[in-house]
């Protein structure tokens, strides 16, 4: 699957999920009834990341192998290049090929807070790099991140798109971006990438909150600004109680994802941190809405 294909002959917009590799057996037994619930959705496709210097390497690709040989869906695989050497790169390329995987999501990935780890000297530092590597070696279809706020790391929110666009110009077909609790920051991120030149799809990712403290946790690593009108809401909820944290969580996606669609996005992404209630509510109620 070449998921700008999807976007070209769909008439609805698409519905997909990020899942990551299990870390441990407990985990891993969570995730299948997750994946299968997911399944139940019938999702137009699936990603699945890939922990910097090919920490989930092997997670990775066995999370893959069994989303298309065993539940028969289309994925999409993560590739973080940071702190892996040209062998490594092509080892792990190569191994997506093998799988039949045709497109793919291109990223840096967060440099590992591990003294033990070295990365490789010969290791691509920026995702542009890597995005040139692979156009001149595959013919993957290939994705990058969009930060609607600005990258944490950005010197300046033009400069971030500057990055961006070069990108597009180095073989990138189509963005998934960052989440976000305000729409307008998509909608203004948008807008600001037509204007520079940027025309391929931009797909909007969708974090539901699940719980006040990973939301804090998640807003400071990325730098997603959670409004006044949400720390307002949840603070008259006991953070303990986490089905009702959970329930405002997924009543706050759904209508951002409600908006999303009338304003025409191509899809929703939604980041579901290996869980599935909340993208099972959010997709049965915009579908009960008619909506997807």
């Amino acid at each position: 699957m070449r998921v700008i294909d999807l976007w070209n002959n769909n008439s609805h917009p698409t519905l997909s999920f990020e899942l990551f590799p299990a870390r441990s057996d407990k985990s891993a037994e969570k995730l299948e009834l997750v994946i299968d619930d997911l399944a139940g959705l019938k999702p137009d496709f699936v990603s699945v990341t890939f922990g910097a210097g090919g920490s989930t390497r092997d997670g990775s690709r066995q999370l893959l192998n069994k989303l298309i040989n065993e539940k028969g869906l289309n994925v999409i695989a993560y590739f973080a290049g940071y702190g892996l050497g040209p062998d490594d790169t092509t080892a792990v390329l190569n191994s997506y090929q093998d799988l039949g995987i045709e497109t793919i999501l291109v990223v840096r990935g967060d440099p590992i807070e591990d003294n033990k780890f070295q990365p490789h000297p010969d290791s691509m530092a920026h995702a542009t790099d890597m995005i040139s590597f692979i156009a001149k070696r595959y013919n993957f279809c290939m994705g990058a991140a969009g930060y609607p706020e600005g990258h944490i790391e950005a010197e300046s929110r033009k400069k971030d798109l500057e990055y961006l666009k070069l990108k597009v110009e180095n073989g990138v077909k189509y963005i998934i971006s960052n989440y976000c609790y305000d729409n307008r920051y998509f909608f203004d991120f948008v807008d600001q990438c037509r204007s520079t030149g940027i025309d391929v799809p931009i797909l909007p990712g969708i974090m539901p909150i699940f719980s006040i403290k990973m939301m804090n946790t998640l807003s400071k690593l990325c730098g997603a600004t959670i409004p006044r009108e949400i720390t307002e809401s949840l603070a008259g909820l006991d953070p303990d109680d986490r089905e009702a944290v959970e329930n405002y969580g997924i009543d706050l996606a759904t209508r951002q994802c409600a908006e999303l669609i009338r304003k025409g996005v191509h899809g929703l992404h939604i980041y579901t941190m290996d869980r599935s209630r909340p993208a099972l509510e959010i997709a049965g109620r915009l579908r009960k809405e008619g909506l997807l």
